[in-house]
């Protein structure tokens, strides 16, 4: 076993985290987590605006008489979330080339509003599309966002900036050195935009459809399923290196989903947000841990099991795992490791097709990650009550599965305590 994980460490885990910590995917992951009380304050309007009670409610009947001054709040923030993960990339990305980090903000969230073309409305004059700023446009707003800080770098490498006299305050003399990188970014954007008339986010979009498409099938759902186990299993943190690649993904079926909902469309489309995997597969965390602490309360005979149940049943409920994970242990455990990656990759195949098949509402908000699983799926579907039925279903599979695997390791441990009271008693 400690042959094979380091051999993973070298072939696989090691390129695998030092991708993760490439500067601008770091840069793009941070701005997309920056952007996260956003999106998740932002959602709760979606709940407000459609509450998951029958139509008759006075609840129900203001906030449909009521949804458009409701949605406010949701279009401001969650619908144009890439505004704020544009600003959120660009003080990322200049902090770690130790730029000013306002400066790179300001520049990438001009680069993506400069991406958009205004239109003319007859009777009130020029106004901006909304759509392009959100998860839409999150592809074109890493880019720019990225380009923006790029030509800062080059401006400050090159000294290609006005320098002002040392008497001149710190704040002042920052504006000044950004000015020719930002004449550079707009007189560049506004040349393709505006003199070209490219669309630069209908380009993009054309471009990655495809990889919108696979990310959203079976495939797409099971590959990161399995990668995020199967990295955890050897002690590498899962979500931390395929997250910071798929959590773009993501998020464009999140908003997506959600701007559906706003728009009063009966299907939405997109099955796999990564809300989907948070309240229907890591129920407990990675690995779907929650089912193994629940076999450990139940089953347990050695005492190190017992209190590790105990020990882990509350962190776990709220979807905190590492307990469990360092505790039981999983990492580098031949026994547990096989129903750690099993059971996630059952649980999201039948969560997968229940939401394809209609019988559970695709996830369009965003609820806190430390709320219980049957809670959360709640939330994140607008009230649908069948998404508490699947989490059920899939906590039980979770600890079917678990409990023969965890039984076998139990006795072991058990066996072990025996020895060992057994020779302290010989000893004393």
């Amino acid at each position: 076993m400690g042959g094979f994980a380091n051999w993973l460490d070298k072939k696989l885990s090691g390129p695998m985290a030092r991708l993760a910590e490439q500067r601008h995917l770091q840069a793009v992951r941070d701005g997309v987590i920056s952007a996260l009380p956003f999106i998740i304050v932002g959602s709760f309007f979606l709940i407000l605006a459609f509450p998951p009670v029958p139509e008759d409610w006075l609840i129900a009947e203001w906030a449909a008489n009521n949804v458009t001054d409701i949605l406010i709040p949701y279009r401001m923030t969650m619908f144009i979330m890439s505004l704020y993960i544009a600003f959120g990339i660009g003080y990322n990305l200049s902090k770690s080339y130790n730029l000013d980090p306002l400066s790179g903000a300001q520049m990438a969230t001009a680069a993506l509003l400069l991406t958009i073309t205004p239109q003319v409305v007859e009777g009130v004059g020029y106004t901006l599309p909304m759509t392009p700023m959100g998860g839409n446009g999150l592809f074109v707003t890493m880019i720019v966002s990225i380009l923006a800080v790029e030509i800062l770098r080059f401006c400050k490498t090159k000294n290609i900036t006005i320098k002002m006299p040392p008497q001149v305050p710190a704040s002042v003399s920052r504006s000044f050195e950004a000015l020719i990188p930002v004449a550079i970014l707009i007189v560049s954007i506004s040349l393709v935009t505006v003199a070209l008339g490219v669309d630069l986010h209908k380009l993009v979009e054309k471009m990655v459809a495809p990889l919108v498409a696979a990310g959203d099938s079976y495939f797409g759902v099971m590959l990161p399923v399995f990668l995020i186990t199967f990295f955890w299993s050897f002690g590498i943190h899962g979500v931390s290196i395929v997250g910071t690649i798929a959590r773009p993904l993501w998020e464009v079926y999140l908003v997506e989903n959600s701007a559906a909902v706003a728009e009063g469309a009966s299907t939405l489309p997109h099955v796999a947000p990564e809300t989907f995997f948070q309240w229907f597969v890591w129920i407990g965390g990675a690995g779907a841990t929650l089912g193994l602490i629940i076999s450990m309360l139940l089953f347990a005979k050695s005492k190190y099991s017992k209190t590790l149940g105990r020990t882990s049943a509350i962190p776990g409920l709220f979807n905190i795992n590492e307990p469990i994970i360092f505790g039981a242990p999983i990492v580098l455990n031949p026994i547990l490791i096989v129903p750690f990656i099993i059971t996630p990759l059952v649980t999201a195949s039948l969560s997968y097709f229940a939401v394809v098949l209609g019988f559970v509402t695709p996830t369009f908000t965003m609820p806190p990650w430390t709320l219980p699983a049957p809670i959360g799926a709640f939330l994140a579907t607008g009230g649908d009550w069948n998404a508490v039925l699947l989490v059920l279903i899939n906590i039980a599979i979770s600890v079917i599965i678990y409990t023969p695997f965890f039984k076998i390791y139990d006795n072991k441990l058990l066996e072990q305590e025996t020895n060992e009271e057994q020779n302290e008693t010989v000893n004393a």
